[in-house]
């Protein structure tokens, strides 16, 4: 039995950089608000798999008005979805992310990001897929104003 998520999220920029993406620490002026570290890539593939099992999103799990998710690094989030997709029965069989910014400029930290996410993931980085875009200097990435993270994973019971 397989099971397809779908996930999006969008941060918007303030603060002082650098942006995390992928649990990466990517070079730019300014950070993402959020409240947790921004990670928008990660919360965006959580959203993905949680809804592969229609378990509703990280807001739920994890709500923005808890002092304890203050600040905290997003790939603790995955690892905790993570193990809540085995608690179902499942494991993830590849995940696809497609990132929509004007800036930062990413292409040399997508490797690095693929790493961090397979391994959390528990897969083979062949099977994990981050890739950035822009959207031609149109709409609020265009302008500079966020990042929006689109995710799709495939799940396979055990």
């Amino acid at each position: 039995m397989f099971r397809i998520g779908h996930g999006f999220d969008v941060h918007r920029f303030g603060g002082e950089g650098p942006c995390i993406l992928g649990g990466v620490k990517v070079p730019y002026e300014q950070g993402l608000v959020a409240h947790s570290d921004g990670d928008v890539v990660v919360h965006a593939i959580c959203d993905s798999l949680l809804g592969a099992l229609a378990l509703g999103d990280i807001g739920h799990f994890y709500p923005d008005n808890d002092d304890k998710y203050k600040n905290i690094d997003s790939m603790i989030l995955l690892k905790d979805v993570v193990a809540k997709i085995k608690e179902h029965g499942y494991k993830v069989v590849n995940s696809d992310t497609t990132i929509l910014a004007q800036a930062p400029k990413m292409a040399s930290y997508e490797a690095k990001m693929r790493e961090n996410v397979a391994s959390v993931l528990e897969v083979e980085v062949s099977s994990v897929s981050i890739k950035a875009t822009t959207t031609e200097k149109l709409g609020f990435t265009g302008r500079k104003e966020g990042i929006a993270v689109e995710s799709v994973v495939l799940l396979q019971k055990v």
